[in-house]
Formats: C-alpha cells, sequence, structure tokens
C-alpha cells in the first residue's frame, strides 16, 4: 500500500546550508510571534523523543546531526529509516529537533530527539524488492507504541480509512502515546476531505496557517480539525540530493511536525504529565475566537501557544486519568488500559505520492482578536470562526460547523 506524504508545491531557490542561518531561519517566521526564544530559557524539549513516521530522516544534515536516535528504530521496522527521497521527513525532523546549526532550519523543541520510520510510500525507488521491506504505516505506528518516545508525528495520509492502521492507532493510543497528524491539503478541492490517520479517534489532527495566523486554503477543513499550526511561507527540502532549501514548501504536514514541537516543549517541562495532560493544555491554550466547547472546522481549538503553558510554572493541566477529547474518542483508552503514563526518558484506497496541490493564498475566516505580549509588543493574531463565510473560487459560501461523529 502505498500513501501519500503532505508535501505541497515548492519553489526552488538557491541558499545552501552552511551558509544561510539568518536567511533561512528567518523566513520561520512563526518563531519571532510564538516567542521561541523566551520558551527556549524555559525548555527546549530535552528528554523527549518523537517518532517521527514519514519518508525517512537523513540524520546528517548540519541541523539534525546529533538530533537523530538512529539505533532505537526497532529493527523490525528499520529499514530505510534513513533514507529519504523526497526531503519531506528529513524537513519534519528538522521542525521539530533541528538545531539550527550551519544554516539549517531551527526546530520549535530544539532538545528533543527524533526516531526515524520510512513508511511505504510511492517515491519508493527500488521496485518490488524495496516495497516488500519498507514497512506499512502500521507497523511502525506499532512499533513506535512500544519504545519510550512518547509523540508519534505522522505527516502522511490517505483518503479511507485502513483496519489495520486503525488498530496501530488504538494501541498506541493505549500505551499513552501522544498521536498527531496533518490533517491534509485538500481544503481548496473539497473543504471537509480530512485523511487517515489524522482522522482517526484518539489523534489531534492539525490544520495550517499563514503568517497573518490565517487558516491557509489548502489547509483541509472539517470534523476533525482539532488544533491548527504555522504551515505555510517557510524553507524546506525538496529533493533526495538536499543541496539546498525550497523556498515556500507549504503543508499541513508542517503544521503537524511543529505542533509536535510544541508539544515536546510543553512534556520537557512537565515529564510527570500524561498524554491527558499534556493534550489538554494546548487545547486550553489555544488561540481563539470563539467558545472551546464549540470548536472551529478550520482552526478546531485554535492555534497552539504553548508559551502559555511554559510561563506559568504553577500551571494546572487538570486531572491525568481524564481524556480532555473523550466525548470525541469514545472513550478514554488510556485510561481502560491501566497505563499511567508516558514520561520522558532520563536522557534526554491508494493514492499516489505526488505532492499535494498548494497555494500561497489563504482562506480567512471571520473574526479576529490579538493579544499582547507582556514580554514584547509581539500580537500573536487569531484569525477564525465557528460559522465563517469563506471565499471559494468566487463565490461566497456559508460554512456551518457540525462537529465530530467519529
Amino acid at each position: 500500500m502505498g500513501v501519500a506524504v503532505g508535501a505541497l508545491v515548492a519553489t526552488v531557490v538557491g541558499f545552501a546550508p552552511g551558509a544561510v542561518a539568518d536567511d533561512v531561519q528567518s523566513k520561520q517566521w512563526y518563531l519571532g510571534p510564538m516567542q521561541a526564544e523566551q520558551m527556549w530559557k524555559v525548555s527546549t524539549g530535552k528528554g523527549v523523543k518523537v517518532a517521527v513516521i514519514d519518508s525517512g530522516v537523513k540524520a546528517d544534515t548540519p541541523s539534525l546531526k546529533g538530533q537523530v536516535l538512529v539505533d532505537e528504530t526497532p529493527k523490525s521496522v528499520a529499514y530505510g529509516a534513513t533514507t529519504d527521497y523526497s526531503g519531506h521527513g528529513t524537513t519534519m525532523a528538522e521542525l521539530i529537533a533541528g538545531t539550527g546549526a550551519g544554516g539549517g532550519l531551527k526546530g520549535l523543541a530544539p532538545g528533543a530527539k527524533v526516531v526515524p520510520y520510512r513508511i511505504e510510500l510511492d517515491d519508493l525507488k527500488g521496485g518490488a524488492e524495496e516495497k516488500k521491506k519498507t514497512p506499512e504505516p502500521e507497523d511502525a505506528i506499532r512499533a513506535a507504541a512500544d519504545t519510550d518516545a512518547q509523540i508519534i508525528s505522522m505527516s502522511f495520509g490517505a483518503q479511507a480509512p485502513i483496519p489495520k492502521e486503525k488498530e496501530a492507532i488504538e494501541y498506541a493510543a493505549s500505551k499513552g502515546k501522544l498521536l498527531i497528524a496533518a490533517v491534509g491539503n485538500d481544503g481548496r478541492r473539497s473543504g471537509d476531505t480530512i485523511g487517515y490517520p489524522a482522522a482517526y479517534q484518539y489523534v489531534v489532527g492539525i490544520g495550517a496557517a499563514d503568517k497573518s495566523l490565517t487558516v491557509s486554503n489548502f489547509s483541509s477543513a472539517g470534523n476533525y480539525v482539532d488544533l491548527s499550526a504555522p504551515g505555510q511561507g517557510f524553507p524546506g527540502w525538496c529533493d533526495a540530493f538536499f543541496r539546498s532549501y525550497c523556498d515556500d514548501v507549504n503543508g499541513t504536514s508542517s503544521a503537524a511536525a511543529i505542533a509536535s514541537g510544541a508539544a515536546a516543549l510543553i512534556w520537557s517541562a512537565h515529564p510527570d504529565w500524561t498524554v491527558n495532560q499534556v493534550t489538554r493544555s494546548l487545547i486550553d491554550t489555544a488561540g481563539r475566537t470563539w467558545a472551546k466547547n464549540d470548536p472551529s472546522k478550520y482552526a478546531g481549538y485554535g492555534f497552539v501557544r504553548p508559551r502559555l503553558v511554559l510561563e506559568n510554572s504553577n500551571y494546572n493541566a487538570g486531572p491525568a486519568h481524564v481524556d480532555p477529547l473523550a466525548g470525541e474518542n469514545r472513550g478514554d483508552l488510556l485510561a481502560k488500559s491501566g497505563t499511567s503514563s508516558t514520561s520522558p526518558s532520563p536522557s534526554a484506497s491508494t493514492p499516489s505520492q505526488a505532492p499535494e496541490k498548494g497555494s500561497t493564498g489563504s482562506t480567512s475566516a471571520a473574526g479576529s482578536s490579538a493579544e499582547s505580549s507582556k514580554d514584547d509588543n509581539t500580537l500573536w493574531v487569531v484569525l477564525g470562526a465557528v460559522a465563517a463565510v469563506v471565499v471559494v473560487g468566487g463565490g461566497s459560501v456559508a460554512v456551518a460547523r457540525a462537529r465530530r461523529a467519529r
């Protein structure tokens, strides 16, 4: 089975790692508004491991040297884990835990570590033999669930649910893993087409936002969007040669990676928290202009803001053994399994893999608010609405929110 990674159209630009740290990282526009430098004084994600299930992770890019725990990928699914034909998985790893060294991308959680997994995608080069050796998504998810990685980041998708994959997701959830996935990039074609695994229960589905914090118009919308994060307007790898970054590698894939980094920051600062508490803190502090109990089909519970958790040393994340999404998940698998926590380790149908169509435009939802930082004049602008009027193909379409019926 082949699945699609969530890459979008990218424009190749001629800046090479090793010479342009300022140029590359200055294009990571969200680091300023999210007050990354301030957050890193409290937490860098140290001690947290993130399983990146994707197109593989090239472990020796300047930004990832020392960040990829190659030996911790279970042998049963280790084939090709550090081979990346598209650059997609490597970009996700850098957005999560890149150090920024050598002019590379700076991860939101540069103290975290990545455990790489390559799954069967349609970019495989070795024909039937390579396809046979490369793990299916469900095999990688199950394998990751049996490790001490706390977060499983998934920036791939298919249009239909797969029973074995669904079972693997539930198994990982029962093990106390935080499952984060890109919702897909079909917003322009079909506003309610959200891919799997994001649409499974127990997975936190992430939509994308642009520099103005407007939901990107390529970001899939519907009943399975849980949160949104920056996913448009910054560089990434886009081929197998890793000679230079490409500009504007847009997609919900990047948003899912950044949300995974946000979760890593929080879990590192609160290593005794359960997955329920980390998830609840992300939901409760998300930026939104709508009621928390009435999520937007575009941005879910809002835009991730881990700063609000980190800046409050007495932050109350609520009960450890109550799933904040239990109503949507049809129960709490963590509680049913008897698993109490997953704490950081002491040391730190088959679609093609053709890139999904992207755009530099955006879908603007009505309503806005701005929060002034207490530290500086940066504004964290939140745009979105529960019932919004959006422009699609030149026409005005009223979009009503109908929350999950999973």
